[in-house]
């Protein structure tokens, strides 16, 4: 996978090996690793929702794309997305 811009459609397999596709609203790279800001396509297309939840991916140096777990992180992250 190359580099993830913003408004790209990634499509992610759910447990329940159900397809979600997500757009990406924001990127930004911090400490030498890139992250996105993203949420569900349906939530955003549904114009009746007032909050979108919004998360965190971390592409991993195999280029592999992961939710963000770990609370730290998260929240050195969601900081780091604040301010940008």
């Amino acid at each position: 996978m190359g580099k993830i811009e913003v408004g790209d459609i990634l499509t992610f397999v759910n447990e329940n090996n159900q397809e979600q596709e997500i757009e990406v609203f924001e990127t930004l790279t911090l400490d030498g690793t890139e992250y996105a800001a993203a949420g569900f396509v349906e939530d955003v297309q549904d114009e009746s929702k007032e909050k979108i939840n919004v998360f965190f991916l971390k592409v991993e140096e195999d280029e592999q794309i992961s939710v963000i777990d770990d609370e730290e992180e998260f929240d050195k992250i969601s900081a780091a997305f604040e301010e940008a």
